[in-house]
Order: structure tokens, then C-alpha cells, then sequence
């Protein structure tokens, strides 16, 4: 992970995701604190499983990974989090190796009605916020009154914020407050956005969660929040941006795993029966040399000529 702050959770979201799917080998890059290994950050991925730690950061780690290097074997996977550069050197390598995800900014939506007040509110925007000052930041509320004392809690608590320059900036340029007439249109709008991180404050929580369909990861009621997914609530916090909640979930174990078929005839009866089906199907599209690969087994296993 690029960034000035460790991102000690992403050890365990990425190296123990892959090591319960069953990767024989997990390597693990992070840049270096003050000319060396950082403590924190070495010891949650060690204690996460990995194979090989690497004192390396950015475009470099990504690069080594996937193209190896003199004492560095290349891996078939990259996964994980990291700047807009490490973003776009995952996307250049995509279809050399598997990624988890393209990734942009970290985004933020809370769903909230009069059961929660302003400061909670704006307290758990700012919380996102501070990712950075592309990351969007917006409140859905059936409340015009929760919307402006959201606005006002914001102001205040941006005047003691110590990441007030990142998240205020955020705030400014991507921030949104929307007002809704109703649960319903709230759920429409949610999954229009379809956002990465998704707050539920409302009287009924659990109508989202029976409603809604594009989203990266639903924290739900008061007492939940993004920090905690984050961090140390046990969900992964690898999770689709820029929409593309649409198609596809976050980072999991099955992510790691690939679905290999295999197919064996064992009769002549049943190559030559299923022969004559796809004789007919390939001469239907054009494909002679296809079909003649199944005309061949009819004649052979089916004792015939193909229909």
C-alpha cells in the first residue's frame, strides 16, 4: 500500500484471504519507515501467513511481483490495496496476472433518517473523507432537517479535524447531500451510486439490505461503521469503486480459486449419440474441421455415418 499512514489491516484482508483459499505460495510487499522495515506492518503479515516479505513499495512492488526480478519469482495474482499508481500498474498488468479489482478512490455513502443526528453523520463522512481528496463522500437522508444540521456538523468538525486538509478538500469537490422522499427512492438512488462503503442509520436498516443490489459492502445501523469493516470487523475491505458494485462483489477467498472442468466419454453408444448432435450443430456454423472431429466418432464408436 502506497500512502503516508501503514495500512496494517491490509495484510490480513489480502495475505489470510489467500492463504484459507489455499495459495501455496503468498508473497507480501510494503514500502519501507524511515529506511527500513515497518514493525507494525511486517508483523501483521507474517502473522497473516505470508511465504516472503518484501521491504518494497508502489509502481516498484507491483512490478517485481508481477514481472519478477533477480531474487523475486513471479506471482500469477496481485491483490490489495494502493495509491492511483499502483491502481493503474495493476490495470496495465491485468491478463499477464489476475487482480482483484480495479481500484480508485475510496467512497463513502451513509443512508440516514431522524433516527441519528448530524454529528454521527458527519462524523463517519469526514471518517472516509480523509482517504484522500478525490474520495466522494455522500449522505442520502428522508430528513431536509438531519441534511443541514449534516452540513453544519461537517463545517464544525472540519476546524479540529487533524486530516481536515485531505477530507476537507474531498468534502468540497465530491461531497453530496441528497434528499429523498422516501425509503424506495433512496434505495433507486443508492444503487445508482453504487458505492463502495454503504452506512445504514435508519429506524429499518434491514429494508436495504433486502433492497438494495449495487454496493461493495453494507455497514448497518448506528453501532456499525465503515472504520470497523476496515479495520477489525472480519469482512474484507478489498471492495469495488466507480460503480462497479454493479458486477461484481469484493475481494473473498473464492477469488483465489479458479473452476477447472474436465470431460470423459466412456461408451461408444454415447460418443457416437453425442457425435451426431454436434456434426449437426458445427456444420450449422460453419465449422467443417469441428464437425469432422465428431463425424470421425460416429463412425468409429457409432458404427455409422454422421446424420
Amino acid at each position: 500500500p502506497g500512502g503516508k499512514y501503514p495500512m496494517v489491516a491490509s495484510a490480513h484482508m489480502s495475505v489470510v484471504t489467500a492463504r484459507v483459499a489455499g495459495v501455496k505460495r503468498v508473497i507480501a510487499c510494503a514500502p519501507p519507515l524511515h529506511g527500513g522495515p515497518h514493525p507494525a506492518i511486517v508483523a501483521a503479515m507474517h502473522l497473516g501467513g505470508a511465504d516472503e516479505i518484501y521491504v518494497l513499495g508502489g509502481v516498484q512492488a507491483v512490478a517485481a511481483m508481477a514481472l519478477g526480478t533477480g531474487t523475486i519469482a513471479p506471482v500469477d495474482m496481485l491483490v490489495g490495496p494502493g495509491n492511483a499508481f499502483v491502481a493503474e500498474a495493476k490495470r496495465q498488468l491485468f491478463g499477464r496476472v489476475g487482480i482483484d479489482l480495479f481500484a480508485g478512490p475510496t467512497e463513502t455513502l451513509i443512508i440516514a433518517d431522524e433516527s441519528v443526528d448530524g454529528e454521527i453523520c458527519a462524523t463517519d463522512l469526514l471518517g472516509q473523507a480523509e482517504h484522500g481528496p478525490t474520495s466522494p463522500a455522500v449522505l442520502l437522508t428522508t430528513s431536509e432537517k438531519l441534511a443541514r444540521a449534516t452540513m453544519a456538523e461537517v463545517e464544525r468538525q472540519l476546524l479540529r479535524l487533524p486530516t481536515a486538509e485531505l477530507a476537507g478538500k474531498a468534502w468540497a469537490d465530491y461531497g453530496e447531500v441528497i434528499v429523498c422522499e422516501s425509503d424506495e427512492e433512496m434505495v433507486r438512488e443508492a444503487d445508482r451510486i453504487a458505492s463502495e462503503h454503504v452506512q445504514v442509520m435508519t429506524s429499518d436498516p434491514d429494508y436495504f439490505l433486502n433492497n438494495m443490489t449495487n454496493y461493495g459492502a453494507l455497514f448497518l445501523g448506528p453501532r456499525t461503521n465503515v472504520a470497523f469493516g476496515d479495520k477489525v470487523i472480519g469482512t474484507n475491505h478489498t471492495l469495488p469503486t466507480k460503480k462497479a458494485a454493479r458486477y461484481t462483489g469484493g475481494l473473498w477467498v473464492g477469488k483465489f480459486l479458479k473452476t477447472c472442468t474436465y470431460q470423459r466419454i466412456l461408451t461408444d453408444e454415447a460418443s457416437g449419440l453425442v457425435g451426431e448432435y454436434c456434426s449437426r450443430l458445427c456444420m450449422l456454423e460453419g465449422f467443417a474441421g469441428h464437425a469432422e472431429q465428431a463425424n470421425i466418432r460416429v463412425r468409429r464408436y457409432g458404427g455409422r455415418n454422421a446424420a
